[in-house]
């Protein structure tokens, strides 16, 4: 049995509609200190972020902004992923055309997302939730490109060429301090240098 069989032969923990009202709760009983995602019918806790981790997501913001002003990068927006097993995700930011999610609701359709940004947390399930997990969920819901900054390998991946039955058809590594190219349609070059910085 292949991996993709085995994960969708799992039973849901609950349905869509349940981990939403749980989620909503959590949210306002913790202050947004608790984030809940529903990946592969399974509830999982977004461990709050360090402070390394959120520079990167603003090192990113910036090389963004500095190289396409006309988009946005959104941090928090959640988005309905995985069409089979109605998952939502709460990447570490979402890069859109401007304004794109303008009066939508908190979990988004994902729909016009051009990339997906995840940065590790030191955690015990960094690896099935980001490395393994992520990339077939955002493939999935055909999300043009996935960006994983990898504090323990110190390296960047862009997976891209989304495939719904494996994630994503292809993905390239630069360690930190490579030089990374976001292909068109975003045309950004990434220099990672500065991540050497933000690895415990």
């Amino acid at each position: 049995m292949t991996v993709m069989a085995e994960r969708t032969s799992q039973t849901s923990q609950m349905s869509v509609e349940e981990f939403e009202r749980i989620a909503e709760f959590a949210a306002k009983e913790t202050d947004d200190a608790v984030r809940l995602e529903f990946i592969n019918g399974r509830i999982g806790v977004k461990r709050v972020a360090d402070g390394d981790h959120n520079t990167i997501v603003t090192w990113l913001m910036r090389r963004c902004m500095q190289a396409r002003p006309d988009l946005d990068l959104y941090q928090g927006q959640g988005l309905r992923v995985e069409k089979y097993r109605e998952g939502r995700a709460r990447p570490d930011a979402v890069l859109v055309p401007e304004a794109h999610f303008a009066g939508h609701a908190e979990w988004a359709d994902p729909s016009g997302v051009l990339l997906v940004l995840e940065v590790t947390s030191y955690d015990s399930d960094t690896d099935q939730r980001d490395r393994q997990e992520k990339p077939v969920a955002y493939g999935a819901a055909g999300i043009p490109f996935y960006l994983l900054i990898d504090r323990d390998t110190c390296a960047v991946k862009l997976y891209s060429d989304p495939d719904p039955g494996v994630g994503y058809g292809n993905c390239r590594t630069a360690s930190f301090g490579a030089a990374l190219l976001l292909p068109e349609p975003l045309g950004i070059e990434l220099d990672t240098e500065k991540l050497k910085q933000y690895v415990d």
